[in-house]
């Protein structure tokens, strides 16, 4: 009997199918509308107002930990996860090899996500990485780690979310074990696919099955709360916003 069906019969044994599921499946689902459209229409969003949404999805951990800055005080920007692992390691053979691989699936709308397994010595992104990234069409990148080149990064305009900044390379640092699997930032379970949002209050990610569900209600939330600014400008009371349906 082989590995894999050695594996899957343990599973099987342990009950654990709905679990792997769960963790592992990606999903594919398309979106009502085309991703371009979906993907400008929560710019005009912020991340508070999409993360309450999913609170009304009974979702309380999509947001990124806060260690994890922008480089910016940016704009909201939206794209689809395109998650990256990788961990400490004194082996560079290869390195170069999986990276260029990686960087050869990159594409068009994705944010990447960079797990880094709690790295703290390499840099996983720098400027050759933005002006790859750029020229791809890729819309921003979030890594839970080190940065350098910021300068570079700068010039290009290019959204970054980071951890530190620190001059060391990843050769002979890191390498990268994997790309486009589901990966988990602190609380947060990302996979590929997903709805990355990122601003200057962080990062975001919208699981793809519900980002359509999520948009529509956050569009929602922001004309309403259009409505109650334009109350409180004309110097009505608390208690008068409130039987009305405003809140604070």
């Amino acid at each position: 009997m082989s590995q894999e069906n050695l594996l899957q019969r343990e599973a099987k044994m342990m009950k654990l199918e709905k679990l792997i599921a769960a963790r592992e499946v990606v999903s594919n689902k398309p979106f009502p509308i085309p991703q371009q459209e979906l993907l400008k229409r929560f710019e005009p969003l912020y991340t508070g107002a999409v993360n309450d949404v999913l609170r009304e999805f009974c979702l309380l951990d999509q947001a990124l930990p806060h260690h994890i800055l922008p480089l910016r005080e940016y704009r909201t920007v939206a794209g689809i996860a395109f998650t990256v692992k990788s961990a400490p390691n004194v082996k560079i053979t290869g390195e170069m090899t999986v990276r260029t691989q990686m960087l050869d699936e990159l594409g068009q709308d994705h944010f990447v996500v960079w797990d880094t397994s709690g790295d703290d010595k390499a840099t996983l992104w720098g400027g050759v990485m933005t002006a790859t990234a750029v020229g791809k069409g890729v819309r921003a990148a979030c890594i839970d780690g080190g940065i350098r080149d910021t300068h570079q990064i700068l010039e290009k305009d290019f959204p970054v979310f980071y951890k530190h900044r620190i001059s060391n390379g990843s050769l002979g640092r890191c390498l990268i074990t994997h790309y486009q699997i589901p990966i988990k930032i602190g609380d947060v379970s990302i996979k590929p696919g997903d709805v990355i949002l990122g601003d200057i209050d962080g990062v975001l990610c919208v699981p793809r099955d519900i980002a359509y569900d999520v948009l529509l209600r956050a569009e929602e939330i922001k004309r309403n709360e259009i409505e109650i600014f334009s109350w409180v400008s004309k110097g009505e009371t608390i208690q008068q916003i409130t039987e009305k349906g405003g809140y604070f």
